[in-house]
């Protein structure tokens, strides 16, 4: 006869304090750390939105690892957690208990949710615990802005659902919010939206790029795009593939500097069908501008 297993003092803990949303959501000041993962999960997967926006707002990891849980297609639970850094944002003084800097929404985290899950038999060692925030140290965490991680994958129909919702939440909040990207693809896209996403995006943290479908472009323009601190892969890479086609580029007002117009400017001499070039603007010097000619 086959005993059933008892459930754990940790998820009896955690069931019985989302039956009360008031209760939980009043002691996550003093909640201990190892259980903030497994009641997020449950209250994620339960549908608990109060209770899931609270715990936001004291997370006490630097990072949230939110795509390993959610369908990015869909909005609605990606919508509760946004609206929760909202608050966040506009605290002048955060939670004592919140760490958060990072929301990751790629599809990685896994290991994280399943230790602290007990999945693989972890316990909950002290490396794992978030340590306690000097008061000093929050006031400079809060002026730091919070870092949203996604891979873009840029075609028509994605920008429907979830990357829209995204974009246009980040494009309202740019001085506190930073969108990284380290893989990008570029698809069936105007090349209108692909500056327009550009332009939100933290150019410096893109270390992939593949575009595919974009080799027909004649006309590119990207003006008052901060570039100053970008790798210019990205650059190089869109030039390449369109230097058989490309009449016409403007990079007005981008903080362009030397060594990065020197890295693009062997992809540039490739562009073979180039009628009109623009870079006014830029933090060039005049000797590399005579490169050009």
């Amino acid at each position: 006869m086959n005993v059933p297993t008892p459930p754990r003092l940790l998820d009896l803990e955690r069931t019985s304090l989302l039956r009360d949303e008031d209760s939980v959501i009043s002691a996550l000041e003093f909640l201990p750390t190892e259980l903030f993962p497994p009641l997020f999960v449950e209250a994620f997967q339960g549908g608990h939105i109060e209770t899931l926006k609270a715990m936001v707002q004291t997370w006490p990891f630097v990072r949230l690892p939110l795509g390993a849980l959610i369908d990015l297609p869909h909005v609605g639970p990606l919508q509760a957690v946004l609206e929760a850094l909202d608050v966040l944002l506009a605290q002048k003084v955060p939670s004592r208990r919140c760490k958060l800097q990072v929301l990751d929404l790629r599809d990685t985290g896994h290991k994280f949710w399943s230790m602290w899950s007990g999945a693989n038999n972890h316990g909950c060692t002290s490396s794992g615990r978030a340590p306690v925030i000097e008061p000093s140290s929050i006031t400079k965490q809060h002026l730091v802005p919070l870092r949203v991680f996604t891979d873009l994958s840029l075609k028509k129909r994605t920008l429907k659902n979830f990357l829209t919702y995204l974009l246009q939440w980040v494009e309202q909040r740019k001085a506190s919010i930073h969108l990284c990207c380290k893989k990008l693809k570029i698809f069936s896209m105007s090349m209108e939206n692909i500056v327009k996403v550009l332009s939100l995006v933290q150019l410096d943290c893109i270390q992939e790029v593949q575009c595919p479908n974009i080799c027909q472009l004649k006309s590119l323009e990207i003006v008052g795009v901060t570039m100053t601190d970008f790798s210019p892969e990205l650059l190089q890479v869109l030039l390449e593939k369109v230097a058989a086609t490309i009449q016409e580029l403007y990079l007005d007002q981008c903080g362009i500097m030397d060594s990065q117009f020197e890295d693009i400017l062997p992809a540039l001499n490739r562009c073979s069908q180039l009628s009109s070039f623009s870079l006014c603007g830029n933090l060039l010097s005049m000797a590399v501008m005579e490169k050009m000619l």
